[in-house]
């Protein structure tokens, strides 16, 4: 099969692999569209020690399936699927709980790391295991599909925020999590909901898909501007999708006291807090991790016109061409939300 590898920093090739060999509880899934993450840019630099190469990145994908495993129940050959990003091993103390992004043995579609290496599905086929796969309902194409992951962590972030209604809501960051996390807390919720980013650009398709108010943390005083829509106290809950020290402290100084801070974004392995901000107004800071069993969710939400995710698709291009999208993505040459990439 063709297969874009990772082979150093910065640097793909297209090679020839063998199709994977699938276990009893896997299938092998023809892959039909895959997105670029974020994660997998900046995994190209190699700083992150996440995509060591040599890896076939990609976890963000929609298919056919192809072959089935022995002890494979649900699926048969032909079936459209999506499928989670996290591979858990269903029997840990934290996947009895539910909490299958916390499993002791999970792995990730797309990552080598130092503790484990698993290729994934920027490639013409991958092998996953059975129970992470989800069926693509009738309508639903393969680039609709492609998305779902990044919605799910949207939806993960909005779960752990427990948002109230008519809370106040604010989203620092308006990339492709940020912009799903706009729509989810639209739902969840029927107060008002302010984006912020430093790109106007951003800000712009934000309000499309439903903020309320847009600020641009540069351009205006935010506790002022935020304080005349909340009283002067703040808003309720502050959902941060960037993940940098600067953008961490401005989303923490917005959050009124006893308001809930979900941290989302982990663009830096670490930051600094202002710890006497945070203790003497009682913050409630949470982090949010991949996703949970959401999924299914996620699908039902896009098929029933809930999610826009048709808009946020910047680029459909050949898997041949990844490589030279990785750099463009990298190099920020131009606002592009998602590229998907056809094996």
């Amino acid at each position: 099969m063709k297969a874009l590898v990772h082979t150093k920093p910065f640097e793909f090739e297209m090679q020839d692999r063998e199709v994977p060999k699938i276990k009893d509880d896997e299938v092998l899934i023809q892959v039909k569209a895959v997105g670029i993450c974020g994660s997998d840019v900046h995994g190209i630099s190699g700083k992150t020690g996440r995509r060591q190469p040599p890896i076939i990145m990609g976890h963000e994908a929609s298919g056919i399936v192809n072959e089935i495993g022995r002890n494979v129940k649900n699926y048969r050959a032909g079936d459209r699927v999506t499928f989670d990003s996290t591979v858990y091993c269903d029997r840990c103390f934290y996947c009895l709980r539910g909490q299958v992004n916390l499993c002791e043995n999970r792995k990730v579609l797309g990552v080598a790391c130092d503790e484990y290496r698993m290729d994934g599905a920027m490639a013409e086929y991958v092998a996953v295991p059975e129970r992470i796969l989800t069926p693509m309902p009738e309508g639903m194409s393969f680039h609709q599909a492609a998305m779902i992951e990044p919605v799910t962590i949207a939806y993960h972030g909005v779960e752990r925020a427990a948002i109230r209604l008519n809370d106040v809501v604010a989203v620092m960051g308006c990339g492709i999590i940020g912009l799903f996390i706009i729509q989810v807390a639209r739902i969840a919720c029927g107060g008002k909901i302010i984006a912020l980013d430093i790109d106007d650009r951003k800000l712009e398709k934000a309000g499309k898909l439903g903020a309320d108010l847009l600020l641009n943390p540069t351009k205006v005083d935010l506790k002022e501007e935020i304080g005349r829509h909340t009283e002067g106290r703040g808003v309720d809950v502050v959902l941060e999708a960037v993940g940098l020290g600067d953008s961490v402290n401005t989303a923490l100084g917005i959050v009124r006291k006893g308001g809930t801070f979900v941290q989302i974004g982990n663009w830096s392995p670490e930051v600094s807090l202002p710890l006497q901000n945070l203790v003497a107004r009682e913050i409630d800071l949470r982090g949010s991790y991949a996703s949970s069993r959401a999924v299914q969710w996620c699908v039902d939400l896009i098929s029933a016109g809930k999610i826009d995710v048709d808009s946020l698709i910047s680029e459909v291009a050949p898997l041949a061409e990844g490589a030279a999208w990785f750099r463009t993505l990298y190099d920020r040459e131009k606002l592009l939300f998602k590229v998907i990439l056809e094996p």
